[in-house]
């Protein structure tokens, strides 16, 4: 699993025995089954996650129904907004599949910063990406219909189709199960 890890870092940065050695010191590798929550609406946390293997779900839960807003699945990092602004989380994320993560906080990544200053820079080439990826996601979905955002859906996160439920993938479009229902069989028709 560490390979993983230096492999994904590999993109940006060339990394040191002694680095790699600091890195797998820190404890970051940490196994997840399936339906385990990390995180609970009113909860604190101050930790930033890389996906290894396995897939996470954001949600809220608004008027008792559940709405979610991302799925992260492998090479994926995200920090959740709640880390950053030291608030309560106003959202759950949990585990859709038996998961392996590498999960720090602040803390550590200032420790490594300060005695490794490259993952510094590593960490703000990777975030600008994820806030350009997350800006143009979010476009997307706001100019797009439901069978626009489907069909995005195919193209850029085929897996997904496989992997999540229909109830959480008809929510995350921003439509109901038996609309989606529909829409797939409209899709397929048209093929």
């Amino acid at each position: 699993m560490q390979d993983i890890l230096f492999d994904f870092i590999s993109k940006y940065i060339i990394l040191t025995d002694e680095e790699k050695r600091a890195l797998i010191a820190l404890d970051l590798f940490h196994s997840l089954k399936k339906g385990t929550i990390l995180l609970k609406e009113g909860q604190k946390l101050d930790c930033n996650y890389f996906v290894l293997k396995g897939c996470i779900r954001k949600y809220y839960i608004i008027d008792g129904e559940e709405k979610t807003t991302a799925f992260y699945t492998e090479m994926e990092a995200f920090t959740p907004p709640c880390a950053v602004s030291k608030t309560h989380a106003e959202y759950y994320l949990s585990s859709i599949e038996d998961t392996l993560l590498v999960i720090s906080n602040a803390h550590m990544e200032e420790e490594v910063n300060n005695k490794f200053p490259k993952f510094e820079i590593m960490c703000r080439k990777l975030s600008e990406e994820l806030l350009a990826k997350e800006r143009i996601d979010f476009d997307e979905f706001k100019t797009s219909s439901p069978e626009q955002r489907y069909l995005n859906l195919l193209q850029k996160r085929p897996d997904l189709i496989q992997r999540v439920p229909q109830h959480q993938l008809a929510s995350y479009l921003g439509i109901k199960p038996q609309s989606l229902s529909r829409l797939r069989a409209r899709v397929l028709q048209k093929k």
